[in-house]
């Protein structure tokens, strides 16, 4: 049972709830600009620059051979490309492509969109407690970034 004697629900199961909301955010984004909401999250993270196989597996909590299908899908359907890696010529990055760009900007600002208005029944101070909390619990876990603010112009810089 989620909810306690006290009408509350849990932290476990609010984290757990609150991830199954905003995978949902991402699949309706995704359908309406023909992205899975794996490829949505792979254009995500690719905003902010080309990256690796193996750091793209990290980022997205993939195994190597899933990641691999993901991006093969994804170059079918024009939205990335691989790129030799200029520090390692037995490597590749995989970059958004002309078309990926586009396709991410419009994916990420209806995302965005959506997931502002989860938290719309909030006072601006709750709202403000809610990100920092969240935010903590992000940092303290050490999750990379894979998802930028809605109110950057420039792509964070590259946390290893």
């Amino acid at each position: 049972m989620d909810e306690r004697s006290d009408g509350q629900i849990g932290v476990v199961a609010a984290l757990v709830r609150s991830s199954f909301l905003v995978n949902a955010v991402y699949a309706e984004a995704g359908r309406e600009h023909g992205l899975t909401p794996q490829q949505g999250q792979l254009l995500c993270v690719l905003m902010a620059q080309p990256y690796g196989m193996g750091e793209l597996s990290t980022m997205l909590g993939l195994a190597k051979s899933s990641l691999t299908g993901l991006v093969d899908r994804t170059e079918r359907n024009g939205l990335v490309r691989r790129v030799p890696d200029r520090s390692d010529s037995r490597a590749v990055q995989v970059a958004l492509t002309p078309r990926g760009s586009r396709v991410a900007e419009a994916f990420y600002t209806e995302t965005c969109r959506r997931l502002e208005k989860l938290p719309a029944g909030l006072s601006a101070a709750d709202r403000d407690t809610l990100a920092a909390l969240l935010g903590r619990v992000v940092l303290d876990n050490k999750v990379p970034v894979v998802f930028m603010e809605p109110d950057q112009s420039v792509p964070t810089a590259r946390r290893r």
